[in-house]
């Protein structure tokens, strides 16, 4: 059994992988994992470990999970099955590293795009040569609510909802439709760039925001919730077999 755990900037996501098949998964939150995952009753079972965190795991906490797991954490310097082309690959996040690893696995030697709405929304680019060409950061859905509530006097703190249709037809409606209906159109409008420039193009969407963006998107998509969680999974395989 191997054991995939995934510390994002809100949410500790733990994959249990079996063979290739993932068995089981949690979400916790950052204050209470450690106690969770030491906790786990199939804890003599795991084999294998591997741990990305985008966030600053403490010295205490990187300690406890090795003494648990042993485990690969993933830094730039990990071995991955692609070839990284981004000119600054000592800055390229593990969770952009994750999804780049996933695409390679899912869709070897194709075009793809991986869109991943969360805190921030990421686009990555992997081409057919199995290269990481780069994308873009942008901020998430909940980033851009709070952004017009920080940076404005009065607008209120609202919640993602729905919207149905693009005119506003007061405050909170406008909101929504603002930052709803713009962050569809802005991937819609990124995937139409990479369409033109890249044929046969796969796009895949990972991320919290998945299953509502999938309603919303003109595009044709590939959604997949625990797309990093995949790739870690790739990434723990390919440095067994590369020892």
């Amino acid at each position: 059994m191997k054991l995939i755990i995934d510390l994002g900037n809100t949410r500790v996501k733990v994959a249990v992988f079996e063979e290739d098949n993932l068995e089981q998964f949690f979400v916790f939150s950052k204050e209470e994992f450690l106690e969770k995952i030491k906790s786990f009753s199939f804890k003599k079972k795991i084999t294998h470990c591997i741990v990305s965190s985008v966030g600053n795991l403490s010295i205490e906490e990187e300690k406890e999970i090795r003494e648990l797991y042993n485990p690969i954490f993933l830094t730039n310097q990990t071995k991955v099955p692609f070839t990284n082309l981004y000119k600054t690959p000592k800055t390229l996040g593990v969770d952009r590293i994750a999804l780049a690893s996933a695409a390679i696995q899912k869709y070897s030697k194709q075009n793809v795009l991986v869109i991943d709405a969360g805190t921030c929304i990421t686009f990555d680019f992997i081409s057919k040569q199995d290269e990481y060409l780069g994308g873009a950061i942008s901020p998430g859905i909940q980033m851009r609510y709070k952004a017009l509530h920080n940076f404005t006097a009065k607008l209120p703190l609202l919640e993602s909802g729905e919207f149905t249709d693009f005119i506003g037809f007061d405050t909170e409606s406008s909101m929504h439709s603002g930052v709803l209906n713009g962050v569809c159109n802005e991937i819609d409008g990124v995937i139409n760039q990479y369409s033109k420039k890249f044929q046969d193009l796969t796009v895949v969407l990972t991320g919290g925001d998945t299953n509502f963006l999938a309603k919303q998107l003109k595009s044709v998509i590939f959604a997949h919730p625990n797309f990093v969680l995949e790739g870690l999974h790739t990434i723990l395989n390919y440095n067994l077999a590369n020892d």
